[in-house]
């Protein structure tokens, strides 16, 4: 019996998968709620000592979403200096739609 399903990929790699999905949509979802509520808004249905405000809520979110990146890179789904690569003309393309943004300095390498 064939590892491989309909999709040619393998349950390792629909693993990954999910989790980068997972962890965008929560990256996503701390977002809105900065948006709707501010940075330092946090959820007043938890008790005190589970609180953190939505600002630490994105950080850790888009800690998750790279912790993902970097499991699917380690599993060889993609090499890492594509992602930096994307990152890199992704920053040289949005310069002339950022209105309220300083134009993106050259980024880090962190190769």
């Amino acid at each position: 019996m064939s590892n491989a399903s309909f999709n040619d990929l393998t349950s390792a790699e629909i693993e990954r998968l999910a989790l980068l999905a997972e962890e965008c949509g929560e990256c996503v979802q701390a977002i809105t709620k900065i948006l709707r509520h501010g940075y330092r808004s946090s959820n007043p249905t938890l008790p005190p000592a589970l609180r953190v405000n939505n600002r630490t809520s994105l950080i850790r979110e888009c800690g998750d979403v790279l912790a993902a990146i970097e499991l699917m890179a380690k599993a060889r789904d993609f090499h890492f200096h594509e992602v930096i690569d994307a990152r890199d003309d992704k920053l040289r393309r949005v310069s002339k739609f950022l209105h309220e943004q300083d134009p993106p300095a050259a980024p880090a390498d962190p190769r």
